[in-house]
């Protein structure tokens, strides 16, 4: 349950916004925690209001390390019309809180340590799958859908964050 919480707590420092920094090196750092960094994008606002709705977002600045893959606003755009509404509802929010959780892993998991066919375990309990394909990180989830790595290995002090363009859904 502990791991949950800072599970979740991750979740949502991550799909609050980053403030990327690069340094000499070209790694892409926010040099603050995973919660400090959040609201300083207007790319992951649904994602923010998601977390929210969830009752995620107060749990934001635990210790990690943890491996967030963010969907864009544009990840949730793609879905079909009426299901984001739908999930914001009070009544989804259980089922909104195991969607969101299916995005974030235990551990700090840079691009570079994926390998094609690799399973991940998330904290919600689910599995994703590792797909490289002409030099891109996909993420499979377990209903088959896919997602592609737009910004990989955004480095928090508790974290990493990988931008993704689709929602990962959970096996329910």
């Amino acid at each position: 349950m502990k791991s949950l919480t800072i599970l979740k707590s991750l979740a949502l420092t991550l799909v609050m916004g980053l403030g990327v920094v690069f340094n000499a090196n070209a790694q892409k750092m926010t040099n603050k925690d995973l919660a400090t960094s959040a609201g300083l994008s207007d790319n992951y606002s649904t994602l923010l209001t998601a977390l929210k709705a969830a009752g995620l977002a107060d749990q934001a600045s635990k210790p990690g390390p943890f491996t967030i893959f963010a969907p864009e606003n544009s990840a949730f755009d793609a879905l079909p019309d009426g299901t984001v509404e739908t999930l914001l509802k009070p009544e989804s929010k259980k089922m909104l809180s195991g969607i969101l959780l299916n995005h974030v892993v235990e551990g700090s998991v840079m691009s570079s340590s994926l390998k094609d066919g690799q399973k991940i375990k998330t904290v919600g309990g689910g599995t994703l799958t590792v797909r490289m394909k002409d030099g891109k990180v996909m993420i499979e989830d377990a209903k088959g859908g896919m997602s592609t790595v737009t910004m990989a290995d955004i480095k928090a002090t508790n974290g990493v964050v990988h931008s993704i363009d689709a929602v990962l859904m959970p096996g329910m």
